[in-house]
């Protein structure tokens, strides 16, 4: 995955799960939250929610927001697992969420990905 493979977030952070995952472990949960077709048989489009958790607050929001950038500025015009990523569109910037459970600090947004078969 294109996030995994930046230098500058914690390795081992990048997951589409959250099993085995500890409290205070610092997680980047990303999830499809949507998406369609918008072009008959060519482009389609996927929306994607982040969460970035972190023990500080200050390093979550910190993290969101390179996660954010990355997405938003970096991702656009790259071909990442057979796709060719037309453009990324932010649906709702990094917002303070903390966990219900867990109360650990979290950070999320959402982000759509525009997309064809590369």
């Amino acid at each position: 995955m294109y996030l995994s493979s930046l230098p500058d977030l914690p390795a081992g952070s990048v997951t589409g799960d959250m099993v085995g995952r500890q409290a205070g472990d610092t997680t980047i949960y990303l999830a499809q939250s949507g998406g369609h077709r918008m072009v008959r048989d060519r482009m389609d489009r996927a929306d994607i929610e982040y969460d970035v958790y972190h023990p500080d607050r200050a390093e979550a929001a910190r993290l969101a927001h390179v996660v954010r950038q990355h997405l938003l500025e970096q991702l656009p015009g790259r071909e990442v697992a057979g796709a060719l990523v037309l453009d990324v569109a932010e649906i709702s910037i990094p917002r303070y969420y903390p966990d219900s459970t867990s109360r650990e600090h979290m950070y999320g947004g959402e982000i759509s990905i525009f997309y064809i078969e590369a």
